[in-house]
C-alpha cells in the first residue's frame, strides 16, 4: 500500500489523483506557516483573552469583598487591594504579550485603569 498523503499515479501514466477541494493537502500547504498577519491576530486574541480573564477575576474579588462581614472592614479593604493588584497585572500582561514594556510612560498611565475594579469595590465596601 502506498502513503495516502501523496497522490498516486496510475500504472498507465495518467495524471496524479487529485484531492477534493475541501480537504487540505499536507504536502501542498496553501499559505506559509509563519504568516505575519496570522501571528498578529493570534497575539491580539491572546492579549484580549488574558486581559478580560484577569479583569473578571479582579471584579469577582471586589464583589466578594462585599460579602465579608461588616465588622471585618480590614478584610474588605484587603480584598479590594488584591483586586487592584490583579487589575494592574492583567493590563501589564496584555502589554507584555505585545512585547511592550508596561512601565514606559504612555502605557504606564493605562495601568491606572487596572485599579478601577478595586476602587469601585472600596467605595461600596466603605459606605
Amino acid at each position: 500500500m502506498s502513503d495516502p498523503r501523496t497522490p498516486e499515479k496510475a500504472s498507465t501514466g495518467a495524471a496524479p489523483v487529485r484531492r477534493p477541494r475541501h480537504l487540505m493537502d499536507p504536502a501542498n500547504p496553501q499559505r506559509p506557516v509563519n504568516d505575519v498577519r496570522l501571528v498578529r491576530v493570534q497575539r491580539w486574541v491572546l492579549s484580549v483573552l488574558t486581559v478580560f480573564t484577569i479583569a473578571h477575576l479582579a471584579i469577582g474579588i471586589a464583589i466578594a469583598a462585599q460579602f465579608v462581614d461588616a465588622d471585618a472592614s480590614g478584610a474588605r479593604v484587603g480584598l479590594c487591594v488584591i483586586a487592584m493588584v490583579f487589575g494592574v497585572l492583567g493590563l501589564a500582561a496584555g502589554f507584555a504579550i505585545h512585547g511592550r514594556s508596561p512601565v514606559a510612560w504612555p502605557r504606564a498611565a493605562w495601568l491606572l485603569l487596572g485599579t478601577l475594579p478595586g476602587l469601585v469595590g472600596l467605595v461600596f465596601a466603605l459606605r
